[in-house]
């Protein structure tokens, strides 16, 4: 099954013109009862701004498409509010139309999620287990994934696919990676890290204002070790993939209901 996210300027609008025109992706007691309201409202109420219609058959291909309201999708990206289609942002994906250049406002994305992932790994680890560890970024507290055998293989499969791990996976041995696990190094990490789960960090450890080279007071979360970071911001994460992930499979259980 192909995964696509549509991201809209208002997705009441176009569910509703998408409804005249495919009324048929929508599960009926939502169309009966509410229309593009409902669909919206479920989708905003229940779950995290996003409603899927699944099992769409197109040119002998099975679909299952996503809508999302653009703003919403830009602060998850940035903010990692949800942490749900930011999540899906850090795996390997294919952008077909780009009108507001999400693919560089995900770079951002891109680099908060190796800053996390570098916290979470050790000083010395393999390419393959970086990107190992990216996926399963937004897979913590997500109770769907107790039951899946390799839930990062995919993904992995898929950077492989890119040539992303040629190098490493041409030999019979792959390059280990060092980091600094120094707590300059892990300070650097976490401020790489959206304000948002910052913020949380900072509640839980506190923090201290500093003076930075150019000349304007911050405020640094207080950090006693890499490992200790680490532990915060994972605990932090999985809260909100947890939520997340429940949200979304009550919406989408709802759906799906005929």
């Amino acid at each position: 099954m192909v995964d696509c996210i549509l991201g809209v300027s208002n997705p009441r609008q176009w569910h509703s013109e998408n409804l005249t025109l495919n009324n048929d992706h929508y599960s009926s007691w939502m169309v009966l009862l509410g229309g593009a309201r409902l669909i919206t409202d479920v989708a905003d109420e229940i779950g995290v701004g996003v409603h899927f219609n699944p099992f769409v058959s197109w040119n002998d291909k099975m679909f299952k498409y996503g809508v999302v309201c653009m703003h919403d999708l830009v602060q998850d990206i940035l903010n990692w509010e949800r942490f749900y289609l930011s999540g899906r942002l850090q795996k390997p994906v294919h952008v077909l139309l780009d009108n507001l250049d999400i693919a560089n406002v995900n770079s951002v994305n891109l680099r908060a999620a190796m800053s996390a992932a570098l916290l979470l790994l050790p000083s010395k680890f393999t390419e393959k287990e970086l990107y190992a560890k990216i996926c399963s970024l937004s897979y913590m507290g997500d109770l769907r994934m107790l039951f899946a055998e390799d839930r990062n293989k995919p993904f992995i499969e898929e950077y492989e696919t890119k040539e992303l791990l040629r190098r490493s996976l041409s030999g019979n041995t792959q390059p280990i990676i060092s980091q600094d696990g120094g707590l300059l190094a892990a300070r650097s990490l976490v401020s790489s890290l959206p304000q948002m789960v910052r913020s949380q960090m900072g509640m839980k450890l506190g923090e201290k204002k500093v003076l930075c080279d150019s000349g304007r007071v911050i405020q640094e979360i207080v950090i006693g070790s890499k490992d200790e970071a680490a532990k915060c911001m994972q605990t932090i994460l999985r809260r909100k993939v947890m939520v997340s992930s429940a949200r979304q499979a009550v919406s989408g259980l709802l759906a799906l209901m005929p």
